[in-house]
């Protein structure tokens, strides 16, 4: 990979955006890279945890706009092309049914922010600094944005944010329910591997159905989830993943998943 590094330890998988003299912003080549990890992190059995983060002490400062190989300066594509891959990154990484963790210290704006809010949970430090800026660059929101932000704190919160692209401290972000902790930049690490670690030794099926769940719950009636649930509560029930809990539980140990 050019623009990420990918490193594997004990089940997680942490996935750092790589380009901090620009501030991790995506070119056009981390926008090809990161829809290729995530769908092989998805494949990977090994793989149940993944954390997604920035080097240098910064998120993503969003989609590099100064890129020489940007796709939006390929005049062979059209503009609704070029923005429909863009849209694959925020996809592909919808699509990893394993837990996924945002561990944002600086800036994450624009398209960083998207990415962030695509993950499961985020963790920021007590410098974080998230911004869906698109409206001061003259643009809309994309990378999944439309859809994630009122989910997460509301229509008119979203629209508040997107309209004016304000900045927000962790602490800001946190009081609107936008993620999930605000540590101070020196635990940011610890935390979000104790979490990691945590959800690594989970359940994979049962932590994966959770999550498609949830996901699912917007779209769905009362009638259809509780439906969904039924069907994935039976095959957590005829999972050995689930004999293993129930008999580390009743043996006062801890038990050891297998995903399967």
């Amino acid at each position: 990979m050019e623009t990420l590094i990918v490193e594997r330890r004990n089940g997680v998988v942490t996935v750092t955006m790589n380009r901090p003299k620009r501030k991790n912003a995506a070119n056009g080549v981390m926008l090809e890279e990161l829809p290729t990890v995530f769908a092989e992190v998805q494949r990977n059995l090994d793989d149940r945890v993944m954390v997604l983060t920035g080097a240098g002490g910064s998120f993503c400062a969003g989609a590099d706009l100064n890129d020489p190989d940007s796709r939006a300066r390929d005049a062979s594509l059209s503009g609704l092309v070029i923005m429909r891959r863009l849209g694959d990154v925020a996809l592909a990484l919808h699509r990893v049914t394993k837990p996924t963790i945002a561990m944002v210290d600086g800036p994450a704006v624009g398209a960083g922010l998207s990415l962030a809010l695509g993950c499961d949970l985020i963790v920021c430090s007590d410098r974080a600094r998230l911004s869906m800026i698109f409206a001061r660059r003259g643009l809309s929101l994309d990378l999944g944005a439309s859809w994630l932000l009122p989910r997460m704190v509301g229509m008119a919160k979203a629209k508040e944010m997107a309209l004016f692209g304000g900045m927000w401290s962790g602490e800001e972000a946190l009081a609107m329910g936008l993620i999930n902790r605000v540590v101070p930049v020196a635990g940011l690490q610890g935390f979000v591997d104790d979490w990691a670690t945590t959800l690594a030794a989970g359940p994979p099926l049962a932590l994966s159905m959770t999550k498609t769940l949830l996901h699912g719950s917007a779209q769905s009636s009362m009638e259809q989830a509780v439906e969904h649930e039924a069907r994935c509560q039976a095959v957590n029930f005829a999972s050995s993943d689930t004999v293993e809990a129930l008999a580390a539980f009743v043996e006062k140990r801890e038990p050891t998943y297998r995903g399967r």
